[in-house]
C-alpha cells in the first residue's frame, strides 16, 4: 500500500498530502519519540531498568531531539555561508524515518551500555523528520490553498501514540519480553514508513512559498514576538513531558490492582489525534495566540485532574484533556511561527523544536530528583505534576501577553506586506 500522490487529483492532493505527514508524524513522533512511555513498565518488570534509570534514558532522546531540532534550524545559515543549497526537504525525511525504524528496532539489543546512545540518536532523527514533514506538508498545502488541512498532519503523533500504547497493552497481557516490544515497533515504523516513502519524491513547496518573502521581519516588536513565542513553546514541552514519559508508571503506582493502567496512554493518542482534526476545523481568522492560551489551560488542567482525583475516571478525563490539546499547541505554533519568519519556515519550526526540546529534558531528572526525596514514589510524581501544570500556566500568561501586546490585525497587516 502506498499514498497515491503522483497522480492525485486537484480535489484531493491536498488530503493525500495531509495524510502522508500523518503517517510520517506516526512514526517520528507516536513511535520514535514514545515508544518509550508504553514499554517503560514491561523494562522495569523485566528488571533492565529503574526508575532512575529510566529517566536519565529518557532525556537521552530528549537532548537528541533537542540537536536534532538546533541543526535543522541552523541549516539553512551553515550552508548559506558555504554556498551550499539546502538539502531537500523529502530527503530529510525520507532518511530521518529511516534511521527511526533502525534506532527502535535496535533498542532490542541485550546492551543496556547502548540504549542510551540509541535513544539519543533516535531523538536526533525524530527531531529532523518532524521539522521537515511539518515544513513540506505545511508548505505544499499552503500553495494548494488549504492550510487547515495542517491540522491532519498533527494528527500523527497521536495515531503512533494510540497505536503502538494499544499493542503495548496487548503485549503485557501476552506477557511479551519489552525486547520483542522494540522489535514490534521497528516493525510497526518500517511499515508505515513504506507507505509514505513514494510520496517524498516530489519538490519542496516551502522554497516557492518563501521566495515571494524579500525582506525580513527585523522591527523590535516582531524580534520580541518570536522571543515570546519560542519561550512559552518551550513551557509546553516542560509542561507535557511528564505525563508523556511516565502515564503508565504513575497510573500503575496510583492504580496497583487495576488492568486498566496501560491503557491511559493509548486514550491520551487517540485525544492527540481528535485534537489535531478538531484543530483543523477551527476558522483561521480566530487569533492562533488566544487558541494557544485554551490549549495550555485545558493541558493543565488535565494534569492538575489526574493528580488531584488519581483514580479512574480521573486519570482517564485526565489523560484526554492532556491529550486534546497536544499538537493542536504545535499546530497553531508552527502556524504562528511561520507568519512571524516566513523567509525561512524550516528555521523557525527548527527554533521552536529546539526550544520545546531544551525544556522537556528537565522534566524526568526533575522528576527523579523529586521522587528520590519525597516520602513515597506517589508524592514525587505529584510533586513533579504540580510543576508541570504551573508552568503550562505560566505559557498561557506569556501568550495573553502577546495578544494584547502585539494585536492580531497589526500582525496580519505587517504579514501581509511582507509577502506582497
Amino acid at each position: 500500500m502506498t499514498l497515491p500522490t503522483t497522480n492525485a487529483t486537484a480535489e484531493n492532493r491536498p488530503l493525500i498530502i495531509a495524510l502522508t505527514g500523518t503517517l510520517s508524524l506516526a512514526v517520528a513522533m507516536g513511535i520514535g519519540r514514545f515508544a518509550f512511555t508504553p514499554l517503560m513498565p514491561m523494562m522495569l518488570h523485566d528488571q533492565l531498568l529503574d526508575l532512575a534509570s529510566a529517566s536519565w534514558l529518557a532525556s537521552a532522546n530528549y537532548v537528541g531531539y533537542l540537536l536534532g531540532a538546533l541543526l535543522c534550524s541552523l541549516q539553512p545559515t551553515l550552508w548559506a555561508k558555504r554556498g551550499w543549497s539546502p538539502l531537500p526537504s523529502p530527503l530529510m525525511v525520507r532518511g530521518g524515518l529511516a534511521l527511526t525504524c533502525v534506532f527502535t528496532a535496535m533498542m532490542a539489543i541485550d546492551e543496556p551500555a547502548a540504549w542510551p546512545w540509541l535513544r539519543f540518536l533516535a531523538g536526533l532523527v525524530t527531531a529532523v523528520a518532524f521539522v521537515f514533514t511539518s515544513s513540506w506538508c505545511l508548505g505544499h498545502l499552503s500553495r494548494l490553498k488549504s492550510p487547515a488541512a495542517g491540522g491532519i498532519v498533527y494528527a500523527g503523533p497521536g495515531v503512533g501514540i494510540a497505536i503502538s500504547g494499544l499493542l503495548a497493552s496487548l503485549m503485557v497481557q501476552l506477557e511479551w519480553h519489552s525486547h520483542h516490544g522494540w522489535l514490534a515497533f521497528g516493525l510497526l515504523a518500517a511499515v508505515l514508513t513504506a507507505i509514505v516513502w513514494p510520496a517524498y519524491g516530489h519538490p519542496d513547496a516551502e522554497l516557492a512559498l518563501a521566495s515571494g518573502s524579500k525582506e525580513t521581519i527585523s522591527t523590535s516588536g516582531s524580534v520580541t514576538e518570536k522571543v515570546a513565542l519560542t519561550i512559552a513553546y518551550g513551557f509546553a514541552g516542560f509542561g507535557y513531558i511528564i505525563t508523556a514519559t511516565f502515564l503508565p508508571v504513575i497510573a500503575r503506582t496510583a492504580l496497583p490492582d487495576s488492568a486498566w493502567p496501560d491503557l491511559f496512554w493509548p486514550l491520551l493518542g487517540i485525544g492527540v489525534a481528535i485534537g489535531a482534526l478538531i484543530a483543523s476545523r477551527i476558522p483561521t481568522r480566530i487569533d492562533q495566540r488566544l487558541l494557544l492560551v485554551g490549549c495550555y489551560l485545558m493541558q493543565a488542567s488535565g494534569i492538575a485532574l489526574s493528580n488531584l482525583i488519581p483514580t479512574l475516571s480521573g486519570f482517564a478525563i485526565g489523560s484526554v484533556l492532556v491529550g486534546l490539546p497536544f499538537t493542536a499547541i504545535t499546530f497553531f505554533a508552527v502556524q504562528v511561527g511561520r507568519r512571524l519568519h516566513p523567509q525561512a519556515p524550516s528555521a523557525i519550526i527548527g527554533l521552536l523544536s529546539a526550544s520545546f526540546g531544551l525544556c522537556q529534558i528537565g522534566g524526568p531528572p526533575l522528576a527523579a530528583l523529586l521522587i528520590a526525596h519525597a516520602p513515597s514514589t506517589a508524592t514525587g510524581f505529584s510533586w513533579s505534576l504540580d510543576v508541570a501544570a504551573s508552568t503550562l500556566v505560566v505559557g498561557a500568561g506569556i501568550y495573553y501577553w502577546m495578544v494584547k501586546a502585539f494585536p492580531a490585525e497589526q500582525a496580519s497587516a505587517a504579514f501581509s506586506s511582507k509577502r506582497s
